[in-house]
């Protein structure tokens, strides 16, 4: 098995770490009206943001609007928003 490359996936919960947005269980329903369970999951990027306070680097699992939160009242606001809130894991 020499040349193979395996690559290791750590499973992350899907949960926006700014606004604490996560999935949310609701029904298929057909034409037939027969429902079905289904999963709204949460638009959810990882992206690393440049915290000036701090003179570093983060990593955040956070949503479109988390996104959004950031840009309109920054990201030191945003962090500390989130973390009265508990939405930042350590």
């Amino acid at each position: 098995m020499s040349g193979i490359n395996i690559i290791h996936y750590i499973a992350m919960s899907k949960i926006c770490q700014i606004t604490g947005k996560k999935a949310m269980v609701g029904n298929n329903v057909s034409h037939s009206n027969a429902k079905t369970k289904r999963k709204f999951n949460v638009n959810l990027f990882r992206k690393k943001f440049y915290w000036v306070e701090e003179d570093c680097w983060i990593s955040l699992n956070v949503s479109a609007s988390g996104l959004r939160t950031i840009n309109k009242i920054g990201l030191d606001a945003a962090l500390k928003k989130a973390a009265t809130n508990g939405f930042l894991n350590a």
